[in-house]
């Protein structure tokens, strides 16, 4: 299928784009990557009147340190820059971990990290993990900036608190603190599709052996990232055990995702994969810890 007619525009700065998304708003749609867009125009999902191409805007695909020892990464990076930049392993182990289960490597070459986030499909890695790992995004407009925690970005099936009038600029990473492991797993029926369900996992353990901290956000689990906040307090304050992550487990995918049935699987066969993977995942963060003295 071919898209409806539409208006391309390729601007050359920020500002400009800025300045069409204010002229334009609901009738705007911006190409970034196109890994998502471009089948949604094909099939007619979407209709815009104005097409707003960023391939040529500098600035917005830029790596690097924050001052505070993060990761920054501009909207536009590509995907596939994760896998083999240095600093994302050092500063966002798991973000680099998670990049070899999205899709393919040719999707990954074309697809950015904004396009993705801002996307926020509810199967797709990069929001997930933007979450686990305490993301925020900057939005911005013709009239101001404003930063944005992951957590809250997310309010529906792809659905965020982004306005029409406003683009994703750059997404900061917090600093990896010591004692901190990290794991992601997903499953899915062939490797490069979407994850029946996918969770990325956060846990910080201190020098006596117990957890000071527990992220735990679930993928293809409900209509936006599911963080399992009641499953990790199970083992906030504890030393792990089995007897803990598996009640961690329980509580997971039994009480806290949302997942919905489809042609693949039913809603009881996707909670025991996310049992599943709880008990997984959280035991791989746990070995990749290194201990915070007391």
């Amino acid at each position: 299928m071919k898209p409806a007619p539409f208006e391309y525009l390729a601007p050359r700065s920020l500002d400009e784009v800025l300045s069409l998304l204010s002229q334009h708003g609901d009738d705007a749609k911006l190409l970034a990557g196109g890994q998502s867009l471009i089948p949604v125009l094909n099939f007619r999902l979407a209709r815009p009147a104005i097409l707003i191409d960023i391939n040529r805007v500098p600035g917005i695909d830029v790596v690097h340190e924050t001052e505070e020892g993060g990761l920054s990464l501009g909207a536009m990076v590509r995907q596939s820059r994760l896998e083999n930049d240095p600093a994302v392993a050092r500063l966002a182990p798991l973000l680099r971990g998670v990049i070899p289960f999205v899709a393919h490597p040719q999707i990954r070459n074309r697809g950015t990290v904004g396009g993705s986030l801002a996307h926020a499909d509810p199967a797709a890695e990069l929001p997930a993990v933007a979450t686990a790992l305490d993301a925020r995004f900057l939005l911005s407009s013709a009239t101001g900036n404003r930063w944005i925690a992951a957590k809250d970005f997310y309010i529906g099936l792809f659905s965020t608190q982004m306005q029409p009038q406003e683009t994703l600029v750059e997404i900061e990473f917090p600093a990896w603190t010591p004692g901190t492991g990290w794991a992601f797993q997903e499953i899915a029926r062939r490797h490069g599709d979407f994850a029946q369900a996918g969770l990325a996992a956060v846990i910080s353990i201190n020098g006596s052996g117990v957890c000071t901290r527990a992220k735990l956000v679930f993928l293809s689990a409900g209509d936006t990232p599911v963080e399992a906040t009641r499953a990790a307090q199970v083992i906030e304050g504890n030393s792990p055990t089995p007897e803990i992550i598996a009640e961690m487990a329980e509580i997971a995918a039994m009480e806290e995702v949302e997942p919905s049935g489809d042609i693949h699987s039913t809603v009881e066969f996707k909670r025991h994969l996310c049992k599943v993977l709880t008990k997984r995942v959280v035991e791989t963060a746990i070995q990749r810890t290194s201990p915070i003295p007391n």
